[in-house]
């Protein structure tokens, strides 16, 4: 599993940048586009929103990838 660490200053990331900080994707149109076709799990459930905030302890799936936000 990935882990991706907030900054101090950071209350949360959104989705669509969290998914290509991990590269599981190649660009943001490609992210959006994993989204808008139920590729993608936050939290175990299907996620559709693209901005959606992630905040620390969220789990995020992508296929066969897993990913948190710390």
């Amino acid at each position: 599993m990935e882990v991706f660490k907030l900054k101090e200053s950071e209350e949360y990331i959104e989705l669509n940048n969290l998914l290509k900080i991990f590269n599981w994707v190649a660009s943001g149109g490609e992210g959006k586009m994993k989204i808008r076709q139920n590729e993608v799990k936050v939290n175990g459930e299907v996620e559709t929103r693209i901005r959606r905030k992630m905040r620390s302890g969220d789990t995020v799936e992508l296929g066969d990838q897993k990913g948190q936000v710390a």
